[in-house]
């Protein structure tokens, strides 16, 4: 038998623990593939206050919201963070991902290395057909791995064009697949606007364009978020007690407009949705304390778990979490973690595709 709770007293514990987040997830229902429509997906609901689940398909979405509610959706767009070069030299095969651009003029960027033992300050890494873009070493100690700099004489927006196009979609590696053409518009939201993210708010891709005029028709009201979404909602947590895990910082930019969509629909007592994990932090983010979405242009790292208080949205669209990961947290301070891991066992009973390109949650 699998355990799949840890039989951990809750009742008795101020703060929750990372192995009360374990669960048997058999790794055939790891969707590793999206549907050939995205508004396909099953969705299991959550009632919060009737404590019900039930199973519906994605497109049943309609029937939860009325009128004047509203989704939040995050409008990042994600960018083929992916690089695959040589080493100088020995000519070893490594591969660079891009986590941040550090400076716009010197083509500075925070990146992780693999193999990262072989690196070294100094070293240059070639990428494309015969070196076309060149990398140097400047740093090697940064928490997140290393600092880069390409050299590279043309202008930034040619320097930008020719990353991109020798980038790849950086879907997590737990695929264990090559990536594929389809991915470059699969692993991406259809509003995605803005490109800044190197893991997808995947949440948002059940939304198909004729899902979302739909909603439009209803009379739902979208407020538009930017988080640029990091490799740290991925990352393993390291630490038993949650309170000492540190999330990577986000950039995070929520305007008036956007903001004053939200206010309004919760001063006219209408629900407001948050489409995805990453759209719930942002607005958990910017939350003032009289309850209020402000206007947000800044680094966020916050981390939900619980317990935890919301003080913005009544209602989240997420996917189905790997265990132990701190997305699945989120939702469980959301959700309530007894309810959460109830629903979980019962997504995994009833064959529900996990993670990237898996089914959808609602928790009203």
């Amino acid at each position: 038998m699998h355990p799949f709770f840890n039989g951990v007293d809750l009742n008795r514990q101020k703060h929750m623990k990372l192995s009360q987040f374990k669960y048997y997830l058999p790794e055939e229902l790891i969707a590793s593939h999206p549907l050939p429509n995205r508004d396909e997906s099953r969705m299991i609901v959550l009632n919060r206050k009737n404590q019900t689940i039930e199973h519906r398909k994605f497109k049943d979405i309609l029937d939860y919201f009325t009128e004047g509610d509203v989704f939040t959706i995050n409008n990042t767009k994600v960018f083929p963070a992916r690089l695959h070069g040589e080493k100088e030299k020995t000519g070893a095969k490594i591969e660079v991902f891009l986590l941040r651009e550090l400076n716009e003029d010197s083509r500075l960027w925070d990146v992780l290395v693999d193999p990262a033992r072989k690196i070294r300050i100094g070293n240059k890494l070639y990428f494309g057909e015969e070196g076309e873009l060149v990398a140097e070493v400047i740093d090697n100690t940064t928490s997140r791995g290393r600092t880069l700099r390409f050299l590279f004489d043309g202008p930034y927006e040619e320097f930008k064009k020719t990353l991109k196009r020798l980038g790849e979609t950086p879907l997590p590696k737990i695929h264990g697949r090559e990536v594929i053409e389809e991915d470059a518009e699969r692993y991406q939201t259809i509003y995605a606007k803005h490109e800044g993210a190197v893991a997808a708010p995947t949440a948002g891709f059940h939304l198909s364009r004729e899902l979302m005029k739909r909603l439009e028709l209803m009379g739902i009201n979208f407020a538009e978020i930017t988080l640029h979404a990091g490799l740290g909602n991925f990352r393993d947590i390291e630490v038993e007690d949650l309170t000492k895990h540190k999330m990577d910082s986000e950039e995070l930019i929520i305007l008036q407009d956007q903001a004053d969509v939200i206010n309004t629909a919760k001063e006219n007592k209408k629900k407001v949705c948050a489409i995805g994990t990453t759209s719930m932090k942002a607005i958990e983010s910017a939350v003032t304390i009289t309850g209020k979405v402000k206007p947000y242009d800044r680094w966020t790292n916050k981390f939900i778990f619980p317990p935890y208080e919301f003080h913005v949205a009544d209602a989240l669209i997420t996917n189905l979490h790997l265990p132990k990961s701190s997305v699945m947290m989120l939702v469980a301070a959301f959700a309530g973690y007894d309810f959460l891991m109830k629903a979980y066992k019962e997504a995994v009973k009833e064959k529900y595709k996990f993670f990237t390109y898996g089914d959808a949650m609602l928790v009203i």
